[in-house]
């Protein structure tokens, strides 16, 4: 097969963003992730909902579909099922999915469809004009909480262990080397893959990741995990994460006698969940934000279930037309 090239999965569209939004970043690491991978155009299916980011397929060279708002899980699950085969992609953000989609999104995750799912997540409702969202945090001022909202808010990866997820991991929109990397590793994936997308929105959101993305400080605010490496961080790789009876904290390497060899190896494949979930609620500034995959655990996932159940009814049953069917059970001859 002819190695692809980034062109190849670009639209002839116009890309329509605001100048300077994350969703650019994001959208030119999809097509490094596909071309690296060389995924044949026509075995690629794009989805999306409703929101800024879910513009997503007009901009893809493969097959897309626009949906409507919170329901592109229910129909990326039916494109995997109805052709197993296609490599599916479902663009969500945090409105999308976790308000008036989050049925469909914890059912999906809980179904382990095999579909790679990038959740933008800006925590503000971008195309509408700046209200608050599922994970804007507490207190944040938008036109719609004027004095602060009052909600605690949606940890998306919390939100996938709790619904039984196998895949999660996140990047941040400006490092586009992590995010076709972990896009690479959510397309390997057999099963659903949840990947956050931690994106700026310029408009209505300004700078809302600028404490983690610092350019001189994101060494020290952003663990990079790997699986099987120890979760060593900083600027000189001498701090690191350790356990304290049950709870993560961050050590520097050198000192009270700790070496590289107490630090934590990451085990993204490990089924318990409490590490993975740990992980993922670390936050700033007493931790660095847990990046890359943090859970990756291998398990049937159910398009292929579908399929081998329909092979075994296939060749059990001797119902093999529609003629058999209609034939079938209690049948009368009328004269």
């Amino acid at each position: 097969m002819k190695k692809a090239n980034v062109k190849n999965y670009k639209s002839d569209q116009e890309v329509r963003w605001c100048a300077g939004c994350g969703d650019f970043a994001v959208l030119n690491a999809v097509y490094k992730a596909m071309a690296e991978m060389n995924i044949p155009t026509e075995d690629i299916a794009v989805v999306s909902g409703i929101g800024c980011s879910s513009r997503f397929p007009y901009y893809m060279g493969t097959y897309g579909f626009h949906g409507i708002h919170g329901r592109a899980p229910a129909i990326s699950s039916g494109v995997k099922v109805a052709n197993p085969k296609l490599s599916v992609w479902q663009i969500t953000g945090d409105g999308d999915a976790l308000a008036i989609g989050g049925n469909h999104f914890i059912h999906v995750v809980r179904r382990n469809i095999d579909i790679n799912l990038i959740l933008f997540n800006n925590q503000i409702y971008g195309l509408t004009k700046g209200q608050y969202s599922p994970t804007s945090k507490m207190g944040a001022k938008t036109k719609s909480s004027p004095f602060g909202t009052v909600e605690q808010p949606f940890n998306p990866g919390e939100l996938v262990i709790g619904a039984r997820g196998k895949f999660f991991a996140r990047v941040v929109d400006a490092n586009i080397k992590m995010c076709t990397e972990i896009f690479k590793e959510a397309e390997k994936h057999k099963g659903l893959s949840v990947v956050e997308v931690l994106q700026n929105c310029v408009i209505f959101n300004e700078g809302i990741y600028n404490f983690i993305n610092d350019k001189k400080e994101r060494s020290d605010r952003q663990i990079f995990l790997k699986d099987n490496q120890a979760m060593i961080f900083g600027k000189n790789k001498d701090k690191g994460l350790m356990i304290d009876g049950f709870k993560l904290k961050v050590v520097e390497i050198g000192k009270n006698g700790i070496t590289e060899d107490d630090i934590l190896i990451h085990d993204a494949q490990e089924k318990d969940t409490a590490l993975h979930n740990a992980l993922i609620n670390m936050r700033s500034p007493e931790f660095p934000i847990a990046m890359g995959v943090i859970r990756a655990v291998k398990e049937n996932h159910y398009d292929d279930l579908v399929e081998k159940q329909i092979k075994e009814v296939q060749e059990k049953t001797s119902i093999k037309n529609m003629d058999d069917l209609l034939c079938s059970g209690s049948v009368w001859e009328v004269k």
